[in-house]
């Protein structure tokens, strides 16, 4: 017992003198000596090494400092790149929207005014002598000129043709009686006369020349008759300067080759004798026909207003078109028949040709000794493989009173014959 007693006792007083050791400051634990150190002194190392941090921040911060003072790094201030970037490409977003706007808004109000000089034309016709004239057939036409009280305007030959009365009807749908000046099948062109009095808006005739195929064009007319009258389609110059084919008397052959404005703004029934007008709102052709075949689409045409204004001058101060007169009927090579091939003599390296059917007395041809049989192989040098080919050459390269020259052959033999053309009387 006693023994344990010692112990504890010699345990207790342990205790007591490590607690007192630990009070001495000769004595203090290793982390408490170096936690005091850190804190209240630095060695050469430590001094060094936050020199060499403070040169290091400041060296960069001289040669920033320097740059910004040679303009070699703008500021903030004067700086507006990144801003300028983003403001430019804001600008130039808005500059494009508001030319775009710009464009549309005069686009759209240049086409308001040359609607209003576009009309509808209705074909009347009486079905019998105890009823009043109906209405037949209907197209479009654009008023071009106003003067001495009277309005003139433009539309196609087939609107017109066979009419025994016409009507114009204006934008706000006024009717009025209109008076046929003359009108021309091989151009499909056709010019009437109404009441100037209340016309207030006439068309601005424009030039096809400097147009280039992709340029926008409006067409403006009646499509489907009044009942949509002033339509508006959109569309691009697909193409200039076209040549279509056309039967003009209805013989199922094709007797006349026109130049015209291919577009794929659409055309329909009822356009024919609208404007086909650019983005000035200016008339640069007037629509006159429309391929409608299941395997085309897109695809219409306008005869060029430079082309319909020397014909239009004509029907209005005329009544017809002053065209050269030969003065015989013909027919290709490959269209004669058989059982009159043996009066058709020619050398083997003639192939095309036109066959004189026929010479009526007293015109050019008939005064120039042109005879039945024989066979019209140039005009001026130029081949005439077909009577289209004759006519475009005569119809746009001669006036009345030129003079050409024909190669022919008769009984196999070529011969130099040299006429005047005239007029028809008809």
């Amino acid at each position: 017992m006693e023994t344990t007693q010692n112990d504890s006792t010699s345990t207790s007083e342990a205790i007591t003198n490590l607690s007192e050791e630990s009070e001495d400051p000769g004595l203090t634990k290793p982390n408490k000596v170096v936690k005091e150190k850190r804190v209240k002194g630095k060695s050469p190392s430590s001094i060094r090494a936050f020199f060499a941090g403070m040169l290091g921040g400041l060296i960069p911060a001289v040669i920033v400092l320097i740059l910004i003072m040679n303009n070699l790094i703008p500021t903030f201030e004067n700086d507006t790149s990144g801003g300028a970037i983003a403001d430019k490409s804001d600008t130039n977003k808005q500059n494009v929207v508001t030319t775009m706007a710009t464009d549309d808004a005069e686009a759209s109000t240049n086409l308001a005014e040359v609607s209003e000089a576009v009309v509808g034309v209705s074909n009347m016709k009486r079905q019998s002598i105890w009823t009043q004239s109906e209405e037949t057939g209907t197209g479009s036409g654009i008023i071009y000129k106003k003067e001495n009280g009277k309005a003139y305007v433009i539309t196609n030959h087939h609107v017109v043709a066979g009419a025994e009365e016409v009507e114009v009807v204006l934008s706000n749908d006024e009717r009025m009686k209109a008076k046929v000046l003359g009108s021309d099948d091989l151009s499909d062109l056709a010019v009437l006369e109404i009441d100037g009095s209340k016309i207030d808006r006439v068309a601005t005739l424009g030039t096809t020349d400097g147009k280039q195929v992709g340029e926008t064009v409006y067409a403006i007319g009646n499509p489907l008759g009044m009942e949509f009258a002033n339509s508006l389609t959109k569309g691009i110059i697909s193409g200039l300067n076209r040549s279509v084919s056309m039967d003009t008397d209805g013989d199922g052959a094709e007797d006349w080759v026109t130049e015209v404005i291919q577009t794929d703004a659409a055309i329909n029934p009822g356009n024919s004798g609208g404007a086909l007008v650019d983005s000035s709102g200016k008339v640069i052709g007037i629509n006159s026909m429309k391929i409608a075949m299941t395997q085309v689409e897109g695809i219409g045409f306008a005869i060029p207003i430079d082309a319909a204004l020397p014909i239009v001058e004509q029907l209005e101060s005329n009544g017809k078109v002053e065209r050269p007169f030969i003065g015989i009927s013909m027919a290709s090579i490959n269209q004669v028949p058989m059982q009159y091939r043996h009066n058709i003599i020619l050398p083997e390296e003639v192939e095309d040709g036109m066959v004189v059917a026929s010479v009526e007395a007293g015109s050019p041809a008939d005064k120039a000794g042109l005879q039945q049989f024989d066979v019209i192989t140039k005009i001026d040098g130029h081949d005439t493989p077909s009577a289209l080919e004759l006519r475009k050459y005569m119809y746009t390269k001669t006036q009345v009173g030129d003079s050409v020259k024909l190669e022919i052959y008769r009984n196999g033999k070529k011969q130099i014959i040299e006429l005047k053309l005239t007029q028809r009387n008809d």
